[in-house]
């Protein structure tokens, strides 16, 4: 006869699984709730009225704020990587946020043989160039060349990010 091996629970683990078990219950409810139900949600929640925006976003929002409220929202870490990458964003202005690690420094020449003809982009900090134009992204210069749309990374032979497995 083998024995099983048990493992006690402490007083915060069942706090914690009963916290998780009410929060389930609560996501759950809003599905069977009306459209004016989870507006009243939302007032007591937010403590404000309800945007005018579709149920499906009622449901999403109201589902994340309850388990924020339950189990805490995101780090104050992640808040400033999101603010900083939003920054970058907004600004239009790639950023270390933002940057493609793919990225050759700016003057690298870029030399592809495409119908018997060699073309060359050059990098500059911010797009590239090619025969004197601009462009934002290396697809577009690309895009010139062949005249259909390209992945600008595959079309001049870059590889793939290695995926990272978890």
């Amino acid at each position: 006869m083998t024995k099983i091996k048990t493992k006690s629970v402490g007083k915060r683990t069942g706090l914690v699984a009963a916290q998780g078990h009410a929060v389930l219950t609560d996501l759950v409810a809003l599905k069977a709730m009306t459209v004016p139900e989870l507006r009243e949600k939302w007032a007591g929640i937010f403590d404000a009225p309800a945007p005018n925006t579709s149920r499906q976003n009622l449901e999403l929002r109201l589902g994340y704020r309850i388990q924020e409220l339950a189990l805490g929202g995101i780090g104050r870490d992640t808040r400033r990587t999101l603010d900083a990458l939003a920054a970058e964003v907004a600004s239009g202005e790639p950023g270390q946020m933002v940057s493609d690690p793919r990225r050759p420094m700016p003057g690298t020449k870029l030399v592809r043989e495409w119908n018997g003809v060699e073309h060359t982009v050059t990098v500059l900090t911010k797009g590239f160039e090619w025969q004197g134009r601009r462009y934002k992204s290396l697809s577009g210069a690309a895009r010139a060349i062949t005249g259909a749309n390209w992945n600008g990374w595959k079309f001049f032979g870059f590889t793939p990010r290695p995926r990272i497995s978890k």
